[in-house]
This record gives structure tokens, sequence and C-alpha cells, in this order.
């Protein structure tokens, strides 16, 4: 690869988490996901329970039913009204179309009672009604990502009561929506990419440091008016093509390196999403230790947590911590059993849970059980008179029964378990609390 290719995987790199984010929110928009139905712009699609293997959601959890909000803030301010949830842990999570963490609504952020917010486009000039909190999105286009906590199939009504009382509204007097430019066509799907990042990124941009930073990139045609891949010389085509795969390759390196070091396998990523230094508003923290101070290292860290965990919180929100490997440094496969023994649980102010997911997927894992993940809501576990928790991985169904009550059931294949604290205490961070190594039984 020569230096113009190896220049070019850069701008995929940089590049990456807006089309696969522009184009995931888009698709969801408008044929929903899985048991979420489509709901278009500027309005929620709820979820109607917990998520199974029928969303084809990288990493999606099975903790929260979900409420998703694809906006589009090109007409005018939205008014969000949030219910009152009687102390219930739940999440609004406000990210824009480059993935970026903006602001937060619910427990942590804001607390648990009834309100009024007034999400804003970027740049708009005006005055709230009294109480009522500004939330400005730096780009047109942004996502809500709503997660109520559901203590089971009991628990299903209360949540959806809720739901039904968290809305948005336009404001008078807003403008027509100018909505997403249209995907390229009649291009090869190198050239594709290359065409929605220079479209998107005109559309939506980004903070002033990054248009500088993909200004880097004009001479390929990123930052042209119009589109320049209709007719490409073979040189640049063949670049181009070029550095469209090795940068996918390098997007997938980046999903497994873009942990912290591994601690017993488990890669921890408390600051995962901490790549957003420009646009920090109402729930987020906006503090040195949750902020990248190397910019341009950044983007890789976002590159790999959209491919990792696409819409992902920042560990103050939750803590996530996925493991590949076993105790002897062996991939994870359901051919083989193994043992997770939680001498303490997790440290949560809310609620902890371990979800299985397919390799390389990322899916949830379909079983005869219908259990996708195991956590301090799940019933009928067995528990140790010490506290202690003994979970079970395996494909089939353990023959021992208390194994089989703790049993996580796994894929036939590989597969990658992940750690979900909510509200983590300061021992997830401290190191004073760590995850033990995951053992391989016979």
């Amino acid at each position: 690869m020569d230096w113009t290719e190896r220049h070019l995987v850069d701008a995929y790199v940089f590049g990456y988490p807006l089309v696969y984010n522009v184009s995931s929110l888009q698709a969801i928009a408008e044929h929903g996901m899985g048991a979420l139905p489509a709901a278009g712009f500027n309005a929620f699609a709820h979820g109607p329970s917990l998520a199974t293997p029928d969303e084809p959601f990288v990493s999606v959890n099975n903790d929260t039913i979900y409420s998703i909000a694809q906006l589009d803030l090109s007409g005018g301010p939205l008014v969000l009204h949030v219910p009152d949830t009687g102390g219930a842990y739940y999440v609004l999570q406000f990210v824009d179309a480059w993935t970026n963490n903006f602001a937060y609504v619910g427990r942590r952020a804001t607390g648990t009672a009834e309100g009024t917010f007034l999400i804003t486009p970027p740049g708009w000039s005006g005055d709230a009604p009294d109480g009522v909190t500004i939330i400005e999105s730096p780009t047109d286009i942004a996502t809500i990502v709503g997660r109520l906590a559901v203590d089971g199939d009991d628990d299903v009504p209360r949540v959806r009561a809720l739901q039904a009382q968290l809305t948005l509204a336009p404001v008078d007097r807003n403008r027509p929506l100018r909505g997403i430019p249209h995907e390229a066509s009649g291009i090869t799907e190198h050239l594709r990419f290359w065409e929605l990042l220079r479209r998107w990124s005109q559309a939506f941009p980004p903070s002033e440091a990054d248009r500088a930073y993909l200004g880097r990139f004009a001479e390929y045609g990123l930052t042209a008016p119009g589109n320049p891949y209709g007719v490409v010389s073979r040189e640049l085509d063949e670049h181009l093509e070029h550095a469209f795969a090795a940068g996918r390759n390098r997007v997938e390196e980046l999903a497994r390196e873009g942990a912290d070091e591994a601690v017993h396998g488990w890669q921890a990523m408390p600051h995962a999403f901490d790549y957003n230094v420009d646009h920090l508003g109402p729930g987020t923290i906006d503090a040195p230790e949750w902020k990248m101070a190397d910019r341009e290292s950044s983007y890789a860290v976002r590159a790999a947590s959209a491919r990792n965990a696409l819409w992902g919180n920042h560990g103050y929100e939750a803590y996530y911590a996925g493991v590949y490997t076993d105790a002897d440094g062996e991939q994870l496969n359901g051919a083989r059993a193994y043992e997770l023994r939680l001498a303490e649980l997790p440290p949560a102010d809310a609620f902890w849970s371990i979800t299985m997911y397919s390799m390389p997927e990322y899916h949830l894992v379909a079983n005869p059980i219908r259990r996708y993940s195991i956590g301090d809501r799940t019933p009928g576990l067995v528990v140790a008179d010490d506290g202690s928790l003994v979970i079970r991985m395996q494909h089939e169904r353990p023959d021992d029964e208390t194994a089989a009550a703790n049993w996580l059931p796994t894929p036939e294949g590989d597969f990658r378990p992940m750690l979900r604290v909510y509200q983590p205490r300061a021992a997830m961070f401290d190191g004073s609390y760590v995850m033990p190594a995951i053992t391989r039984i016979a």
C-alpha cells in the first residue's frame, strides 16, 4: 500500500462512523428494527418488549426497552416531554450524526420527575419558556436513544405506559424538513462510501477542528461541492478501492484493539465514547477525565466504538466490558463449556448484566430458553450463601440443575459476552473491582 492509500485509510476511519450511523438511523426511521416499528423522523418508535435475536443491531442490550427517535431539526426546534418514572431507571441519550453523545436526560442526569426540554438545531437563537432546558444538537440529524429499565415480563405494562407519555412535537412556525441527501446510486460499492462521506459531511458538518482535518483529503474529492466520483481516473479509482478495503480491515482491527488493556480477558471500555470534546450539553460531564486529549487518536476510538457498540453511552452512564478469551487466552467458543465465578457482584447504583453475543456480528444468540443475558434482575438464579454467583456458559443445557438455573446459552461458534453496569460506582473505574476470568470446564 502506497502513501496515498495509507492516507485515504485515515479518511475512511475518520468517516466510517458518519456513514455507518446515518445509514443505520435512516434505515431504522424508514423500516424499523426487529420489533421496533418505523416511525419516520421527529417521532418516537417504541419497542414493545426487550430485544431479541430478531433485532439485527450490533451489541443491542437486553436490559431495557428501547424508545428511539430519529430527529431532523432542519425545520426548527422540537419540544420533548418526559414522564415521571417514580425513581425507576431510564436514560435518553442524544447522539449526533457523527456518533457524538452530546446530552443525556434521565435518572442520573436530570432525575426521574416529569420534565420538558427544547431540542434545537445547530446555531439556533431564541429563548425557551421558563423552566424548559435547551438541548442544542451539533447536527441537523440526530438520534435519541431511550432505554427504560424493565424487570421482567410483568413489568412491561408499566414501561409501556411511560413510553406513551414520551413525546416530541414541533414548535410553531417550523419550516419544512430538508431531510437526508439521497444516497449515491449507480456507482461501485467503494465509490459509494466516499460519495456518502463527501455528501453527508457537508450536510451534517462536524466541528471546526474536524472540518480542518477532513480538508486534508480535499485532493481526493471529499470536500468537493459536487459529486466527483461519477467519472474517476483509473489511478484514483484504484487508490479509492484499495483504501476502502484496507479501511474496512482497519476498523475491524480497531474494534478488537479499541478497549483498555485486558484484565482477566475483560476489555473495559469506560472511555470508548470520550471522543466528543466539542459539544457537551446537559447531562454530560465536561471534565478532562472524560475528554480525549489527542483529537486525531480519538478518530480511531470513535470508529471502533461505532463498530463495537453503536449508540453506546459514556462510561459514567453505563460501564461496558467485553471478553473474547478464556483464562488460558483461547477464543471463547460454543464447542466448550465455561464458568464465570462472581465472588462479588458488579457495583451498580442502578443494575448490571452480562449479555451473550455471537461473532463476528455481535448479535443476540437465539436459544431454547430465550435467555439472552444474566444480571441482578434475572429471575430464578441460584446464589450461594456468601452472595457469590456462578454463571454457566455453554451451548447445550447443563445437566446439573444449579448450572441450568444459572445458564447463559452460547452460540455453536465463537462468542463475546459483554458486561454492562448502569450508573456504575467508583469501584468500576478505580480498579478496586475486577471481573474474574471465564474458565473452561470439562
